[in-house]
């Protein structure tokens, strides 16, 4: 069966002296695997459109077991995050979550959408990377079903106070009141960091990244929000320790 769709190519393999295996969050199918032959020929066509932080238009091919791309022609390559390392160390963090989190084998535009829109800030320095990071990692697991529930403290519903404390494996929030210290890991958040982080998963899409943080309240909401995929998923994500080596 053949079909055409739209990818982001989220991981490269070389197989062989010609050959590589590419993983790629396609508009349609969501994360799939596939082979393309040729492609590390830099005459062919493919080579640049099947690379790492490509965005193409695909001709896939699939056969009962495996994917082949036939053909592929570039839509946007993000250029810029190859040559700044920190930033490319945070979109193969990206990458990382795509291949954890996202679906296969369903439409997947939204997540897809939501990924070249991130992509996209970071490439042109639009927005900094400690907003970015937690808005992609909380909206991309709240999309995938992982939401967690930052509507009020679990214990008495107090919706906002001073201090406020995320329970990062249990997925809810405690008011400074309710929370006793000394049980579970808990990242404690002031009422800005806190009324950021459930922006990131509660505002409408066009909205997402439409704020503004200091760094210390933003510092916050990326401990709240690492902390929480590295639980949600029982991962120690190596892309991330390396990026968080890097800063």
């Amino acid at each position: 069966m053949k079909f055409h769709t739209e990818g982001l190519i989220i991981k490269e393999q070389n197989i062989g002296e010609q050959d590589k295996l590419v993983y790629a969050l396609t508009k349609s199918n969501g994360v799939i695997k596939a082979f393309v032959r040729g492609a590390k020929n830099i005459k062919n066509q493919k080579c640049a459109s099947t690379s790492l932080l490509s965005y193409s238009r695909l001709t896939v091919y699939k056969g009962r077991e495996s994917y082949i791309i036939g053909e592929a022609r570039t839509i946007r390559i993000f250029s810029k995050l190859r040559s700044d390392v920190k930033k490319m160390c945070l979109a193969q963090y990206f990458c990382e979550l795509i291949l954890t989190i996202c679906p296969r084998e369903q439409k997947s535009d939204a997540f897809l959408s939501l990924a070249l829109n991130s992509l996209y800030l970071l490439n042109e320095n639009k927005r900094s990377e400690n907003l970015v990071k937690p808005c992609f990692e909380m909206r991309l697991a709240s999309m995938a079903g992982y939401m967690p529930d930052l509507r009020m403290c679990s214990e008495c519903g107090e919706y906002l106070c001073e201090v406020m404390y995320f329970l990062p494996q249990s997925g809810i929030v405690e008011c400074g009141n309710c929370y006793k210290k000394g049980g579970e890991y808990a990242v404690m958040l002031n009422s800005s960091a806190m009324t950021a982080l459930r922006h990131t998963i509660y505002a409408e899409n066009k909205k997402l990244f439409s704020f503004a943080l200091p760094d210390r309240e933003l510092e916050m909401v990326n401990q709240a929000s690492e902390s929480y995929l590295k639980y949600r998923f029982e991962k120690d994500f190596k892309t991330l320790n390396f990026y968080k080596m890097m800063i």
